[in-house]
């Protein structure tokens, strides 16, 4: 059961980087046809880059031995931070907004907002579940958040946007010092 509150913590947290992004397409307004495309490739990425992380950190499983937790614990804090001084820094996304014009832009977009994942994936090498029940989990919530932050950012102004890439840090940094603790 903590398996899938660390999983939902983290999809929570992996989404709001696709909720924030979102958000800034949504204050230039974007057709339906555009945030359906805009969601799916934001939530394709942001589901398979922690898989991905995954893979590769059960391949270094093996030199790390029981320090997995630690290792990985340390990674998430360290990415949260990342993620909490981006946010305090407001970062501009104006590259973002661009580049949901093509799907070739769109694709870069979408990829280099869930490179993060892929750190946060080695994080959770030693979360037992199965990486279909992560995929789709991370999916679902990362395919949502974007839905709603296009809605969000059609609507509001730019202070949602930064107050989500601040929220997303700190789950992070928290769920890392969870697992480094072992208490997910």
């Amino acid at each position: 059961m903590s398996d899938i509150i660390a999983l939902l913590l983290i999809g929570l947290s992996v989404g709001l980087d696709n909720f924030a992004a979102s958000i800034a397409i949504g204050l230039g307004g974007v057709k339906k046809s555009l945030r359906v495309r805009i969601a799916l490739v934001f939530g394709l990425f942001e589901a398979l880059m922690p898989i991905v992380g995954i893979i590769l950190g059960q391949k270094l499983i093996s030199l790390i031995g029981g320090e997995a937790n630690v290792i990985g614990g340390t990674l998430l804090v360290c990415t949260g931070i990342y993620l909490v001084i981006a946010a305090l820094r407001q970062t501009d996304d104006k590259k973002v907004k661009q580049a949901s014009k093509s799907w070739g832009k769109l694709i870069i977009a979408g990829f280099s907002i869930s490179i993060d994942n892929l750190i946060i994936g080695f994080g959770l090498v030693s979360n037992h579940a199965s990486l279909l029940i992560m995929a789709v989990i991370f999916g679902t919530i990362s395919v949502s958040l974007a839905f709603i932050g296009i809605e969000l950012g059609s609507r509001l102004g730019s202070k949602v946007e930064e107050y989500s890439e601040l929220l997303s840090g700190v789950i992070i940094i928290l769920v890392g010092l969870a697992i480094g603790f072992k208490i997910l």
